[in-house]
């Protein structure tokens, strides 16, 4: 009994010697045929994978694009998806009842009692009111849960809910909005803090900077695309604010509202259109003139902008060389209205305006964004050059949208002038017919000689107010204000045209 327990007891143990001897050939045998990439493919598989992260074929000097996974990660909480819900109510003309009401069960069913709404509803004509949802992107600004968005998502709408990351959807208010700019301002109904995004400073921005647009296209929620800023400072007819940052970041439907960032993080714009038939351009609100409006909206519901009171011209190089000015930098005052605010604080005719609040401007809409960004009531600096001398006017603002008066002209007896124009004295009677102040002085412009130095500068309807800086008010100040004319860049002319005042150079 024992000897042969012993005896079995040995052949056991050899038998597992025998089967790990085995199990260890054939694992071995199995890595003979593995790659010598450091990759390892598993029975039956045809693919191969790393198993220590480095790959031979790279070069050394190979480092991988940066991923914006961490950025992202931090960036979506603050961005929203915006629902609107608004109620359209048809406008259906009254129809004067040309036919009786028929009482066959069969035209009834198929038309109804009115033939008129049956003819709509087989047309598809709704006669009642219905809902139309639309959807869009924003983004919350402050922890107690102000959003901001486009005007555009949120105008006429009768309901508005935002959905955060986290899938909660809160009730929403409009607080305010500005179409002129595409801007509103929403405020969430939440019991907590929400997170929210940091505004940037898009004056900084370079074209070429890398910029990531998180939104809500098509109604997918959350998607993120990235590029560049492609162009700045771009005018797209929108509006008489147009100053758009230019991305090829994919900008689609539903993005509307929602924020451009920076690689820091920051906010830098606020999407706001596409074009239609074009690829990788899309455009955005710079967060800088968002900024100078939220309070506004947050206070007051609206935007109310300020005014200056003034007409004004961009410079161009002849008029830069009448007014004696380096370069075409600044805006020229070819206008100053009675008692408007700029009236009051000393600006005149002829002023090139270099500077608002110590910000330089160059052109027409750097002062018209710059005071109308300005509330009215409040205090801007205004630096001008005025016969070579910078000056600087303190003006206090008045309101855009009330009362500006603009100006107007006078007359006599009609006269050939030496620059191709016929000219007379303007009449009150004349005046009228042109739609202007009667009490302006001035020479109205009866014919234009086309073949004469003036053609293609000044039209039909004008009124000259000066020549080479003098007032003329009848054809003897012309006449003698001519006759002084020895500049060689030609005669400087300001001239009424309908509501505005420009200033015009005519080289003989």
């Amino acid at each position: 009994m024992i000897r042969t327990s012993l005896t079995d007891g040995i052949i056991n143990s050899r038998g597992w010697i025998i089967f790990l001897s085995i199990a260890v050939l054939a694992f071995a045998c199995a890595g003979v045929g593995a790659p010598a990439d450091g990759s390892a493919a598993r029975q039956g598989q045809i693919w191969h994978e790393r198993s220590d992260q480095k790959d031979p074929v790279l070069p050394k000097d190979f480092s991988p694009l940066p991923s914006l996974s961490g950025l992202v990660k931090k960036l979506k909480p603050a961005v929203v998806n915006v629902y609107t819900t608004q109620v359209i109510k048809p406008r259906v003309p009254k129809r004067r009842r040309m036919v009786p009401r028929f009482r066959d069960p069969f035209f009834e069913d198929f038309f109804g009692r009115d033939p008129f709404e049956g003819l709509d509803r087989f047309f598809g004509v709704p006669r009642r009111e219905y809902k139309r949802n639309s959807l869009g992107t924003g983004f919350i600004v402050s922890p107690d849960g102000h959003v901001l968005t486009n005007h555009q998502a949120v105008s006429n709408a009768s309901e508005i809910k935002v959905k955060l990351v986290d899938e909660r959807t809160l009730e929403t208010r409009l607080v305010g909005s500005d179409e002129k700019t595409d801007i509103a301002l929403l405020k969430v109904k939440a019991d907590t803090k929400l997170p929210y995004a940091y505004l940037g400073d898009s004056d900084r921005l370079e074209v070429g900077d890398w910029v990531v647009a998180i939104g809500n296209p098509f109604g997918l929620g959350h998607t993120v695309t990235t590029g560049i800023i492609s162009g700045k400072d771009r005018v797209i007819g929108q509006g008489p604010y147009d100053d758009f940052l230019q991305t090829d970041a994919a900008i689609n439907p539903g993005n509307s509202g929602g924020p451009l960032f920076d690689t820091a993080g920051n906010v830098v714009g606020i999407n706001t259109a596409i074009v239609p038939h074009g690829s990788g351009i899309g455009f955005a609100v710079p967060v800088n003139l968002a900024k100078d409006l939220l309070p506004q909206l947050r206070d007051h519901g609206k935007v109310t902008r300020g005014w200056l009171g003034v007409g004004i011209q961009d410079l161009t190089e002849d008029l830069a060389d009448q007014f004696d000015v380096k370069g075409k930098s600044g805006v020229l005052v070819s206008q100053v209205y009675e008692d408007s605010p700029a009236d009051k604080a000393g600006l005149k005719a002829g002023d090139i305006i270099v500077a608002v609040n110590g910000k330089q401007v160059d052109e027409i809409r750097d002062v018209t964004a710059k005071i109308a960004a300005i509330p009215p009531g409040s205090s801007a600096k205004i630096e001008a050059i005025r016969e070579g001398e910078r000056k600087t006017f303190e003006v206090t603002l008045g309101e855009r949208e009330k009362g500006e008066t603009l100006a107007a002209g006078e007359g006599g007896k009609a006269e050939e002038s030496s620059l191709g124009l016929t000219l007379s004295e303007l009449t009150s009677q004349k005046a009228r017919k042109l739609g202007i102040d009667e009490d302006l002085k001035g020479l109205l412009v009866e014919e234009v000689d086309r073949a004469g130095p003036t053609a293609g500068f000044i039209r039909e309807g004008d009124v000259i107010l000066e020549i080479n800086r003098q007032r003329v008010k009848d054809l003897e100040d012309f006449r003698r204000a001519l006759a002084r004319n020895a500049s060689k860049n030609g005669v400087l002319l300001r001239i009424q045209r309908g509501h505005s005042q420009i200033f015009v150079v005519i080289k003989k």
